[in-house]
């Protein structure tokens, strides 16, 4: 109980996450499992040494920008007129590109950024995990179903752009917790040191670098996919609001205002304006090629007379003209408009992992006895992870509304900034690889989960064993066996392992997923 002048704040001192050598073997043990499974057999699926499924895009985007070079800085472009339209901005391809400098136009050249950035994501979800709650179990839970989650395997295996995206959407989560502890902590001594009510507004923060390397995330993430737009609209509210909370909870005379002149401001800069920057950033080498697509679209007449982007200078013109043709791009790929595909799905059914995206197929192949075999992968999500979606973001949604448990927030806004967007724009042709980004939030939500249910103390006697058992325990442990047993169980569909028909049957269990 902190006497605050007229005030009483039922506020506890902010407790400190002591990093222990017991989190240093778990988080080195995780990221070195997490490093093999992604890197084992990474170059097996190929179509006769060449890129599979959306790889046959990016790939070669990526070895155009290699080919390209204008410079170390400055990078190449991507024309690959071949494919039409580049539709998507430039960093995920540049990154590939690393790859590709270093092992060539190979297999493992387009893959090997993929596969690291997969595994640095399971990495910062145990690390979330960790912060929100505090407890090194809670992390094991959280890294644990993160390294055998269908979906983040097989995205980290192929060189295609989602796991970019997924890695610094993360990324910039873990920093806005990080950024909330502190401002926590700065509280907690503004008010000891007599400076949090001098004025009705309440302190200043001060500058706040997770916050900004939260926002440098962000243009990451819009720099590789524009759906990086979601989290940087949700994550940007989230951060006010958050601020705000903290200043209701000390008190502060009006805390809506001071949230709204002292931190509203600077959340604008760190979140909005850096991430901008970034995104304009990433297109230099589109700035600096006299070749890029659409480079000279004004002075060559693609930009009609009477466009208002006759009134900028060229580049700007045709930087501008370049969005505007994918936009229009994107806005035509409607069901409504008769865009269809084997693999579409709509935003509802990636709750349940309803429909897989198959990545690589090998059909008709000799096996030993009179059966055909084949090989297939699938993005896949381990059902006994994606199919508890649902309950965990309703206990979640429970748990923030009604027990006032802030270590939901953060994921729980993360999901939803990947989506309710889609949600709302249901008649576009979808996939599931669009619900890559929702799994890590999901895992934290479900690790924090079995961090309550492991807390149950009540004990049950097992029969023939002769002692008792914590019951909450008991269960986190058979569910995490049932995690791994089912990553072994559906592990064909993930590596492309040789199979027979049969067997590639028992493991269907429903029709939505051939």
């Amino acid at each position: 109980m902190l006497p605050g002048g007229s005030h009483t704040i039922n506020i506890a001192e902010p407790s400190r996450v002591v990093w222990t050598a017991v989190d240093w073997a778990v988080t080195l043990t995780v990221a070195v499992f997490a490093f093999v499974t992604r890197f084992v057999g990474l170059t097996s699926a190929t179509d006769k040494g060449t890129p599979v499924f959306d790889e046959k895009h990016y790939v070669p985007q990526a070895w155009d920008m290699v080919e390209s070079l204008i410079d170390p800085v400055t990078g190449g472009i991507e024309s690959n007129p071949a494919y039409g339209l580049v539709v998507h901005p430039p960093l995920a391809k540049q990154l590939l590109a690393m790859g590709e400098m270093v092992f060539g136009y190979t297999p493992l050249g387009w893959r090997v950024m993929t596969a690291l950035f997969s595994t640095l994501t399971v990495v910062v979800i145990l690390l979330i995990a960790r912060r929100l709650s505090n407890s090194t179990a809670v992390a094991a839970f959280a890294g644990t179903l993160a390294l055998f989650d269908g979906v983040l395997l097989v995205a980290g295996r192929f060189g295609m752009l989602d796991i970019f995206l997924v890695l610094f959407v993360v990324l910039a989560a873990y920093f806005i917790v990080l950024d909330h502890d502190q401002m926590r902590r700065r509280m907690y001594r503004a008010y000891l040191d007599d400076l949090i009510y001098q004025t009705p507004l309440g302190p200043r923060f001060g500058f706040r670098w997770w916050r900004f390397a939260a926002g440098i995330c962000l243009g990451l993430a819009l720099s590789v996919k524009w759906s990086g737009l979601y989290y940087i609209a949700f994550f940007g509210v989230l951060c006010v609001c958050l601020d705000w909370g903290l200043r209701h909870a000390y008190r502060i005379q009006q805390p809506f205002l001071g949230t709204l002149l002292r931190d509203c401001l600077p959340a604008f800069a760190s979140l909005v304006i850096v991430p901008i920057l970034l995104y304009v950033w990433s297109w230099r080498a589109w700035f600096a090629s006299e070749t890029s697509v659409y480079r000279h679209a004004k002075v060559n007449g693609t930009i009609k007379e009477d466009s208002l982007l006759q009134m900028l200078p060229d580049s700007l013109a045709g930087w501008f003209y370049y969005h505007d043709s994918v936009l229009k791009f994107h806005a035509s790929l409607t069901s409504s408009s008769g865009h269809s595909h084997p693999w579409d799905s709509k935003p509802w059914s990636w709750l349940v992992a309803a429909r897989p995206v198959l990545y690589y197929s090998q059909t008709n192949l000799s096996c030993d006895g009179t059966d055909t075999c084949r090989r297939m992968i699938y993005l896949f999500g381990t059902p006994v992870i994606w199919w508890l979606t649902v309950p965990v973001v309703l206990w979640a949604l429970w748990r923030v509304f009604i027990g006032h448990d802030r270590r939901y927030i953060v994921p729980l806004v993360a999901f939803a900034a990947g989506f309710i967007p889609w949600i709302m724009a249901y008649d576009r042709q979808m996939y599931f690889f669009y619900a890559i980004p929702l799994v890590p939030f999901t895992i934290v939500m479900i690790a924090l989960t079995l961090g309550h249910i492991a807390n149950y103390q009540k004990t049950w006697r097992v029969p023939g064993l002769g002692r008792e058992l914590p019951i909450g325990q008991t269960l986190v442990f058979c569910y995490l066996g049932l995690v791994f047993l089912a990553f072994v169980y559906w592990s064909p569909i993930l590596y492309g392992t040789q199979i027979t028909e049969q067997h590639y049957e028992n493991i269907m269990w429903l029709r939505s997923w051939k």
